[in-house]
């Protein structure tokens, strides 16, 4: 398994056991898609984190030196 799907199951596991979906009965992607406060910490550094490394994969200039920070 690569980092970005583990990432990403993270993000999925975390935002599972958040408000927004337990409470609010909303999907997934609306829930990562929003700055919401019901979302804890850890799922918006998750949620960040993932979508950095979504945007290094189309960024050209990224793909060929990496992702900063990283």
């Amino acid at each position: 398994m690569d980092s970005e799907s583990g990432l990403a199951m993270e993000l999925v596991k975390c935002l599972s056991e958040s408000d927004c979906v337990k409470v609010e009965k909303r999907s997934f992607r609306e829930c990562a898609g929003e700055k919401s406060p019901c979302i804890p910490s850890e799922c918006v550094g998750l949620r960040e984190t993932y979508f950095n490394c979504k945007r290094g994969q189309v960024d050209m200039r990224a793909r060929i030196r990496g992702n900063k920070g990283y």
